[in-house]
C-alpha cells in the first residue's frame, strides 16, 4: 500500500512538500500529527487526521500522535477569528489523558501487526516544561525571522481582523516548529502531517530543522472536509459530534453519519472507512440502483460507529433507530441504565407519574390526558384510541377501558406512549 496514493484516491490529499514521496519509499518512516487538548474529547472534526495516521500505519510507517500539553496552553491562531481561552495545568492534564485513551482505540501502539511500526504517543509538555524563556528566544526565536512569520496567511488574517493577534498566539508557530525539530532529532520523525490550515506551521517546522542542523524534513496536509450544503462538517443543531459516548451517544453518532446526504456519504465513505476502492465502488453502484435504501450511508455509519465505539454499541444504535423510525421492538431497552434510556428519548416529550398511583391501575384515557400530556383532553384521547392510533409500549390500545399498571413499566420505570406512527411520549414512574 502506497500512503500518498491512498490519500489521493480517497480525496484527502491537499499539499505535499517535494521529496515527501521519495522519503516514504526509503522504508519505514515516522510521521506525526498534533492534537491540542482544548477539551476532554476529540470530535468528528479530528477524524480526518486520525484516519491519516491509520492509513500511514497501514502503509507500514510509524505514526506519532502528539498531544499538545504545552501548545494547548497557548492555542493555535491558524484561521481562528479570536484567541482561545487559556486552560490551567490540571484541566490540561485531564484532557491529555482523555485524548490518549481515545487515540489508542484507533491506532496500534502495541505493534500487534508485527511490522515494527507500533504507534508512539508523545506530549510536548514533556520537553517544554523545563525550557526557560530566555533559552527559548535565544535558541529558537533567532532561527525564524518575524518577516517569515508575518508572511503566513493565518497570521495575516488575524492581524487584519477585529481581534488582532497576541504575542502568545503569534509564538505558536515557533513552538510547533520546535516540536517538529524535537521529534526529528529524538524520534527520527521525518514527516509532519495535518489539516490544510496547518501548512504554514508545518513549513516553519521543516525550515527550523534546515536552519538549525541543515537537516531535511517533509510534510503534507489533507483537505478541509466540507458538507455539500455549505454547513460545517461535524456540527449539528445541538453542537459538535464528539467521540466520547458520554458527550455524543453511539446512537446519535450513528445517526449523524446515517443522515448524510448521498453526495456527502459517497465522499465520506472514502475518507472515514477502511474499505478499499473496489468495495466502495460496489457499494456506491448498489446505492445508485436503489437510493431510497441509503446503502452508502448505512455502510459508512456501521464502519465508523464500530471503530469509534464497538460492535455492541453499533447494534444498539441500529435497534434504537429501528424502534424510533420503524417497527423495531422494545427489547433493546432491557438492562439499559437511566442515562442511556433518556438519551434514546432525547427531545421526546416527557411526563412524570407516581408509582403509587399505578399500583391500582390507571385508566388509559386518564393516563394519557390527565397524568401525562399526550392528549390535551379525554375526548381527543378516546377518539384516537377508538381509531386505533394509540400504542403503549409498542402494543396498540384496543379499548378506552384498558388499565395501565406497574406491570406495564419497562425497566420498572418507563412507559412509552405512541400517538400515530412517529409521535412518542416518555412516561417516567417515580
Amino acid at each position: 500500500m502506497n500512503f500518498v496514493d491512498e490519500l489521493r484516491w480517497r480525496g484527502m490529499l491537499q499539499d505535499i512538500m517535494p521529496g515527501t514521496e521519495e522519503q516514504l519509499e526509503k522504508g519505514v518512516t515516522s510521521g506525526y500529527i498534533g492534537f491540542d487538548p482544548t477539551g476532554d474529547s476529540l470530535h468528528v472534526g479530528h477524524l480526518t487526521q486520525i484516519m491519516t495516521l491509520i492509513h500511514f500505519q497501514r502503509a507500514g510507517h510509524r505514526p506519532i500522535a502528539l498531544v499538545g500539553g504545552a501548545t494547548g496552553m497557548i492555542g493555535d491562531p491558524s484561521f481562528k477569528s479570536a484567541e482561545r481561552n487559556l486552560l490551567d495545568e490540571e484541566t490540561l492534564r485531564h484532557n491529555v489523558s482523555c485524548l490518549e485513551k481515545q487515540l489508542r482505540k484507533f491506532l496500534d501502539f502495541d505493534n500487534r501487526s508485527g511490522k515494527g511500526n507500533g504507534a508512539i504517543m508523545v506530549n510536548n509538555y514533556d520537553w517544554f516544561k523545563d525550557f526557560k524563556f530566555l533559552d527559548f528566544i535565544r535558541d529558537v526565536g533567532k532561527l525564524i525571522t518575524v518577516n517569515y512569520m508575518m508572511a503566513k496567511d493565518s497570521v495575516k488574517k488575524r492581524l487584519e481582523g477585529e481581534n488582532g493577534l497576541s504575542f502568545t498566539e503569534f509564538s505558536y508557530q515557533l513552538i510547533q516548529g520546535y516540536d517538529f525539530y524535537y521529534l526529528w532529532k529524538h524520534k527520527g520523525c521525518m514527516i509532519q502531517m495535518g489539516g490544510s490550515d496547518q501548512w504554514g506551521n508545518i513549513v516553519t517546522g521543516s525550515e527550523f530543522i534546515r536552519r538549525q542542523e541543515g537537516g531535511s524534513a517533509f510534510g503534507l496536509t489533507t483537505q478541509l472536509i466540507k458538507k455539500t450544503d455549505g454547513t460545517k462538517f461535524g456540527k449539528t443543531e445541538s453542537g459538535a459530534v464528539w467521540l466520547d459516548p458520554k458527550k455524543t451517544s453511539p446512537y446519535k453518532y450513528y445517526q449523524f453519519w446515517l443522515n448524510a446526504s448521498d453526495e456527502d456519504a459517497k465522499n465520506w465513505i472514502k475518507i472515514f472507512s477502511l474499505k478499499d476502492k473496489a468495495e466502495i465502488d460496489s457499494i456506491i453502484a448498489e446505492h445508485d440502483a436503489a437510493p431510497h435504501l441509503r446503502i452508502v450511508q448505512k455502510a459508512l455509519a456501521e464502519d465508523i460507529t464500530i471503530r469509534t465505539h464497538s460492535v455492541s454499541a453499533y447494534q444498539m444504535a441500529v435497534k434504537t433507530s429501528e424502534f424510533l423510525f420503524g417497527s423495531g421492538s422494545l427489547d433493546f431497552l432491557s438492562g439499559m441504565d437511566d442515562a442511556d434510556v433518556l438519551d434514546v428519548f432525547d427531545g421526546v416529550p416527557q411526563s412524570v407519574i407516581r408509582k403509587e398511583e399505578l399500583k391500582n391501575g390507571i385508566n388509559v384515557v386518564d393516563l394519557l390526558s390527565t397524568y401525562a400530556s399526550v392528549f390535551p383532553s379525554k375526548g381527543e384521547a378516546r377518539k384516537m384510541i377508538q381509531g386505533g392510533g394509540v400504542s403503549i409500549n409498542r402494543e396498540k390500545v384496543g379499548s378506552v377501558d384498558q388499565t395501565i399498571d406497574l406491570s406495564n413499566l419497562i425497566n420498572n420505570k418507563y412507559i412509552i406512549a405512541q400517538k400515530g406512527k412517529k409521535n412518542y411520549f416518555l412516561l417516567i414512574a417515580q
